[in-house]
């Protein structure tokens, strides 16, 4: 498990040195996760303790999430003031997202089934 926690912890190192080394405008975490998925997806299979790791942290997830939440309350007073433009960019990037899925979704349905042969 430290060998896999290291190596998750070294692809975000090197994302964040790579956002800082060329200005990119997403996050250092975001650039580990890519090259992460490069690194495993290259290799072609991902190692049981990596596996079991990532597994362990995704069952934690909902603990990351409150220093959001508390972030969130501690600027009560500034998301009531603005509750109008955050429930319509909310709202937008709901139905935006829900829209490329379902477009994706039907792209790659639509390219499985013109690969595979016809009964």
């Amino acid at each position: 498990m430290l060998a896999a926690l290291t190596l998750l912890l070294l692809c975000q190192l090197a994302g964040e040195i790579l956002v800082q080394l060329l200005a990119l405008p997403v996050p250092g975490p975001v650039l580990g996760l890519v090259l992460l998925f490069a690194g495993l997806a290259a290799r072609g299979r991902i190692d049981a303790p990596l596996r079991d790791t990532a597994n362990t942290l995704l069952q934690h997830l909902s603990l990351l999430f409150v220093p959001a939440g508390a972030g969130v309350m501690i600027h009560a007073a500034r998301v009531a003031d603005e509750w109008l433009p955050l429930t319509l960019a909310l709202l937008g990037s709901t139905l935006l997202s829900m829209a490329v899925t379902a477009l994706c979704l039907k792209f790659l349905l639509r390219r499985r089934n013109a690969g595979s042969p016809r009964p």
